[in-house]
């Protein structure tokens, strides 16, 4: 059985890409120079034409502020294209599984967001998310929606990686402390994904779902967290969002209700420490390297 998978060099796809050789499913994966998002019929033709066994979608337009200013493109990505990719998944009678965001909602409250709360974006991203899920729902494919939140990883450009590098240049950071959310590593999303995947070959119905690390922190208690496990002396000073302006919102409230996830699948939250402590090994040990 084949699962062709959108993205290669993303945080999720890389994490896909070293499960694999775990695993008893074969999976292919395709970069922009197989299948470009920016031309969703492109990307429907890819699945008529290799006819996997099932697909995953873990490529995005993840640029939240240049969304901003270029929100017809990232709604073609965001948007478009995985709508593309499960009309195709639906014609071949193959399931499909796509990765999407909390940035559908509006951050509001302070209570965890439950799928079926009501979506109401901040912006450009957010919206481009939400045309994706909303096409992905009307394609009549038997797909699952996975929403998570703060992804991290030893790969990319993420959080983690940001407060490293900064954290060794400066002896203070201000960061957010209003902003409240899931940590979720990339290697616990690929984790869930392959079993999400599994339960769909076996007839599973699908849905939208939540997942996101445990416990839920601020950006500034993750930063400190991240600075006192690797051993850099650099002070954390929490600010509120004013304090730090960007092109586009973030929500104050990325609490994710994960509860349905676990009723369904058995997928419980994993705690983003344990992940952390790895990551920051691997980061250390790719240092010694160079």
């Amino acid at each position: 059985m084949s699962v062709l998978v959108f993205g290669y060099s993303g945080q999720v796809a890389r994490e896909l890409v070293r499960l694999s050789d775990e695993l008893e499913l074969s999976f292919i994966f395709l970069g922009r120079q197989d299948a470009d998002l920016s031309y969703p019929e492109n990307c429907e033709e890819v699945i008529l034409a290799r006819e996997p066994t099932a697909v995953i979608n873990a490529a995005a337009w993840t640029a939240v502020d240049s969304a901003e200013t270029a929100e017809a493109e990232a709604s073609v990505v965001n948007g478009e294209a995985p709508g593309a990719m499960a009309r195709a998944c639906a014609k071949l009678s193959i399931p499909f599984l796509h990765i999407s965001t909390d940035y559908v909602f509006d951050g509001s409250g302070d209570s965890p967001w439950r799928p079926y709360d009501t979506l109401a974006p901040l912006g450009a991203y957010g919206r481009s998310k939400l045309l994706g899920e909303q096409l992905v729902q009307k394609s009549g494919a038997r797909a699952i929606i996975l929403r998570t939140s703060w992804v991290f990883s030893a790969h990319g450009s993420n959080f983690v990686k940001t407060m490293l590098r900064l954290a060794g240049e400066q002896s203070q950071l201000n960061v957010v402390g209003d902003q409240v959310g899931g940590p979720t590593s990339a290697i616990s999303i690929a984790r869930s994904a392959v079993t999400l995947i599994e339960a769909l070959l076996k007839g599973a119905k699908g849905g939208t779902f939540h997942f996101a690390g445990t416990p839920d922190v601020s950006w500034a208690e993750f930063a400190s967290t991240i600075i006192d496990l690797s051993g850099l002396s650099c002070e954390i000073i929490p600010i509120l969002s004013e304090g730090y302006p960007t092109a586009s919102p973030r929500p104050l409230n990325s609490r994710m209700d994960c509860r349905s996830l676990f009723d369904s699948y058995g997928i419980t939250r994993d705690p983003w420490l344990y992940d952390l402590k790895h990551i920051l090994y691997e980061l250390k040990e790719k240092s010694n390297e160079t």
